[in-house]
């Protein structure tokens, strides 16, 4: 009987796994930069959850001076001079009236804004100042 040509290769050991540490270069740059990649991201949606919060805030103090056309002029100014400086609130009526409609999607005019400083309060004017402080739009190029 003739013996297996397996029998031969009985001193022939097999290779011993390769170690996953340490790392090569390769898998440290995609490490870094999946992780850089990750932080960017929470950068960003902080910054922007953090540039929303006024507006937010605004939003709410609106809800509590519902039937007050004047304080929420005053909360339509605070955003305009918040996201668009100081200039942006301190034109004219007339102006002021433009950039308003233009940041707010509604239409004001010159003597809707006079009649703020009335004795009796407009209730139209202020559900519509209302809707222009959640319509607010917050990056729109103001030229002032």
């Amino acid at each position: 009987m003739q013996a297996s040509p397996l029998d031969a290769l009985h001193d022939v050991l097999p290779p011993s796994e390769v170690s996953w540490w340490p790392l090569s270069p390769v898998a440290w740059a995609a490490l870094i930069s999946t992780l850089l990649l990750i932080g960017l991201i929470c950068r960003l949606l902080y910054t922007a959850h953090c540039h929303k919060q006024a507006k937010k805030q605004a939003i709410n103090q609106s809800q509590l001076h519902q039937n007050d056309p004047q304080a929420l002029h005053i909360l339509l100014k605070r955003l305009a001079k918040h996201y668009y400086g100081t200039l942006a609130t301190t034109q004219s009526q007339n102006k002021w009236a433009s950039i308003l409609s233009q940041l707010s999607g509604q239409t004001f005019n010159e003597q809707e804004l006079n009649s703020l400083y009335a004795p009796v309060p407009n209730e139209h004017l202020a559900k519509k100042l209302s809707v222009a402080i959640r319509t607010f739009k917050l990056k729109e190029k103001v030229n002032v």
